[in-house]
């Protein structure tokens, strides 16, 4: 992968400059879409779950799961919920405040679940959640850059105080760079052509909007391409959101890290959104399976019924994986 020797040296790049999109900066959420959780049914029920148990909700969002899940263990039990946006953290301490003692939300990335349990005095748990989606919340809002549907700056960062933006990519990495990244996080057939003519056109000005880059990849679509079913620049706000928040590279650090922290009989519960999620979660089950850690409680991946994937079509290309601590 790129972020090897990339991403170091983009950070030496840009470390004497200022991206137009400013410093982050907290602000009080006062309504919200709450996102919807996936496969909610599902994961009460693979997680085994049962009042005394401590749960760790790895991307809580802001708590559609969590809350469900504090529901089936208390009395007496404990859910630990991370999360790197800080706004889906203020919006899940206001869904869960009535299980403050049974409740702990962490700002912090998942790769750090290790640190951040240690840090909560915790060795053993009996269950650890992944949903891997991007919230409607974050799509909802776009001044947070990630969907070509809403015109807003090139953002994408999870983590508002992260240093790198999809900005100081797409403007400053050169064109087989930037290839590189649309191919290997979103498999996107046009990589070639689209790297050329965003670097021809920030030659002009700076990409920094959403628009700016959708309308980029139009443009570099065949015509017989550029009208398909998928809007074109799916691939691609995929890949680079991927690359901005190092997402792969984090979620394989915590698969690993995961294991070792379930206590004998915890399950892991992964929610992913598209086929290079799902390859790590599937190639590291079956490892851990190998090696007599874990028992894989799903060969197949669990996909929405199908009047979920009609009430929630979001939910349509998730899958989810299950295994057991041995």
């Amino acid at each position: 992968m790129f972020e090897s020797g990339l991403l170091p040296r983009l950070r030496r790049d840009v470390a004497g400059w200022a991206s137009p999109l400013g410093a982050p900066c907290v602000e009080e959420i006062v309504e919200t879409k709450l996102h919807t959780p996936v496969m909610l049914g599902e994961i009460l029920e693979y997680l085994d779950l049962a009042p005394g148990k401590t749960v760790v909700d790895a991307t809580v969002g802001t708590a559609g799961h969590a809350l469900e899940v504090l529901k089936k263990i208390t009395p007496g039990g404990r859910l630990i919920g991370i999360d790197r946006d800080e706004d889906a953290l203020a919006i899940a301490r206001h869904q869960l405040e009535h299980y403050g003692k049974n409740s702990r939300l962490v700002y912090g990335s998942f790769a750090d679940i290790d640190n951040i349990l240690k840090d909560c005095g915790i060795r053993k748990v009996d269950g650890i959640l992944f949903d891997l989606g991007v919230s409607s919340l974050q799509l909802g809002d776009p001044e947070r850059g990630f969907s070509f549907n809403k015109d807003g700056p090139l953002d994408m960062r999870m983590d508002k105080k992260s240093y790198i933006s999809a900005y100081d990519l797409m403007n400053n990495l050169n064109e087989q760079e930037i290839s590189t990244i649309l191919w290997n996080f979103g498999q996107e057939r046009w990589h070639r052509r689209i790297a050329r003519l965003l670097v021809r056109e920030r030659e002009k000005h700076p990409i920094t909007t959403t628009s700016q880059l959708s309308d980029i990849v139009f443009r570099a679509m065949p015509y017989k391409h550029k009208y398909q079913r998928i809007h074109p620049a799916t691939r691609t706000f995929q890949a680079v959101r991927i690359a901005v928040n190092r997402e792969l590279e984090s979620l394989e650090s915590a698969i690993t890290k995961s294991v070792d922290l379930l206590a004998k009989g915890g399950r892991i519960c992964v929610i992913s959104f598209h086929s290079l999620e799902d390859r790590i979660v599937k190639w590291r089950f079956r490892e851990f399976a190998s090696n007599g850690l874990v028992r894989i409680i799903t060969p197949k991946p669990l996909t929405p019924s199908w009047g979920e994937a009609k009430e929630n079509p979001s939910s349509r290309s998730s899958k989810l994986r299950v295994a057991e601590r041995l």
